[in-house]
């Protein structure tokens, strides 16, 4: 048995040689990408790499080789945007050029290229156009949504009520925000005790912190190899196919209660498109891509929000003063009566300008996710031809000192002009930028804002350590930011 996998790991190496041989003289021949370090046979760049900090790998190549340099994740050459203009230029200026999605094998090996956050072509046209629609009809942007918002976020101010000894907020902040994804894609909230629920929640956080894991970036980068070696990275996978036996399960049950007169969800809007699209041959809508889809919706409107409202708490318990001045402006323009609405945030300067630092600060997708280009192209210079990888490195441009006068710093003011008035800044992408900008901006934005007032409105929030002893940098760092595991009080106000 041994020997048969040593024989198998020989093949893929020497599989993985020669395709590199093959893409490297059709490259050569015709590219012109930008400078980089020297790749080896191979490997590729893995000496410039650590897998344990891609971002600070990634910065000290930007130092060497400027805001537009190539790397090489073993065979495949991925160009690397950096700083606030390039990326803008690439994804908003030449935005239809760069919307391609690009290659990540860790995730590939589960989505195939199903789902609308990594589809391709007229697939991902469709099924993006179909999805924020979907999104709309169920309240997305309206007061409908925004009023089941206020209700779990109640329910959270509840739960944390209870809590008399520390507590970590990990589990409560996941279950809150997750329901919020839940009454729209599958029409109904869950008790934070519903085990199907737990599981969901657990099998989604735990995929987030194995994303950012040294495994995952070598999956990354040798994925041919990585495929049949033991590691944590293969409990990704393994998480994966829960996830996609949970998501076909209520696909199922939804399907046997389907009324075609009055859907109730994201999920009967797409069983009925199916139906609709039976025939064709050609058709987007199938069991895969409702799987996928549901998927990326769930995971998008569950762990990235859920994750900037813990990285946002234990900011605020790091500089009770900046938690002082939002309860403050809380107070004069809410009161302590009635429950915070999306129109206030106009008259809140500040709590905005807060809660866009923490995203900012935070940084929680500080890589993006790649995109590629969907035809051959001209750019500063070089030419990338159609299918080049290319990494948007967000990171970089929410440290822009151009931009940010203090990048390093947590610092509202960073969104604030010399009269206290918020001030919007086109270098703030954590939803990305240009085609692929989250279809679910809209919503992360109103659940921010209605979640942290009324946090804030009824708690402060104390950690249970010295202050000094609050480490705000990642625990990890690769897909994501991992904010470090803590402990708090939320002591009634």
């Amino acid at each position: 048995m041994e020997a048969s996998a040593a024989t198998v790991l020989l093949l893929a190496l020497c599989l993985a040689c020669l395709l590199l041989l093959l893409r490297g003289g059709r490259w050569g021949t015709k590219a012109r990408l930008p400078p980089g370090p020297r790749p080896l046979p191979f490997i590729g760049n893995l000496p410039h790499l650590d897998a344990k900090n891609m971002i600070k790998s990634l910065l000290e190549l930007s130092k060497q080789y400027g805001s537009l340099f190539t790397i090489h994740m073993g065979s495949r050459p991925v160009v690397v945007l950096c700083g606030y203009q390039t990326v803008k230029e690439a994804l908003v200026d030449q935005g239809e050029e760069f919307s391609g999605r690009g290659d990540m094998p860790v995730l590939f090996r589960f989505t195939q290229g199903n789902g609308v956050a990594f589809s391709n072509g007229e697939k991902w046209k469709v099924l993006r156009r179909f999805a924020i629609q979907t999104l709309r009809d169920f309240g997305m942007g309206k007061r409908s949504i925004e009023e089941r918002i206020q209700e779990e976020a109640q329910c959270l101010v509840k739960e944390m009520a209870k809590r008399t000894e520390p507590f970590d907020p990990t589990f409560l902040l996941g279950c809150s925000v997750s329901n919020v994804i839940c009454s729209i894609v599958f029409g109904d909230r869950f008790d934070y005790e519903d085990q199907r629920f737990l599981t969901f929640i657990g099998l989604i956080n735990d995929n987030f912190r194995l994303f950012s894991s040294p495994c995952a970036q070598m999956y990354n980068i040798f994925p041919h190899i990585m495929y049949y070696l033991p590691g944590p990275h293969n409990q990704i996978f393994a998480n994966f196919e829960k996830l996609r036996a949970l998501v076909k399960e209520m696909a199922k049950a939804h399907q046997a209660s389907l009324d075609p007169s009055c859907p109730r969800d994201f999920i009967d809007c797409f069983l009925l498109k199916m139906q609709q699209e039976k025939g064709d041959p050609h058709s987007f809508f199938h069991t895969d891509t409702l799987i996928m889809t549901t998927h990326n919706l769930f995971f998008a409107g569950t762990e990235t929000i859920s994750t900037t409202l813990r990285y946002a708490i234990l900011i605020l318990m790091k500089f009770p003063e900046v938690a002082a001045k939002v309860q403050e402006e809380i107070a004069r323009v809410i009161g302590s009566e009635r429950l915070p609405s999306v129109a206030d945030r106009t008259r809140m300067p500040y709590t905005d300008a807060m809660i866009h630092e923490v995203q900012r600060f935070a940084d929680i997708i500080p890589m993006g996710i790649p995109h590629a280009l969907t035809k051959d192209t001209h750019f500063r210079g070089f030419f990338f031809p159609e299918g080049t990888n290319v990494l948007p490195f967000f990171h970089s441009v929410h440290q822009d000192r151009s931009q940010f006068k203090n990048p390093e710093s947590f610092d509202p003011g960073h969104f604030l002009d010399e009269e206290g008035a918020f001030r919007r800044s086109s270098a703030f992408m954590p939803f990305s930028a240009g085609k692929r900008l989250c279809l679910g901006e809209a919503l992360a934005r109103m659940e921010l804002f209605l979640y942290l007032t009324s946090l804030l409105q009824r708690f402060s929030f104390q950690p249970s350590c010295p202050r000094d002893q609050l480490d705000l940098s990642p625990m990890m760092s690769g897909i994501g930011n991992v904010p470090r595991p803590y402990t708090c009080r939320s002591i009634a106000r």
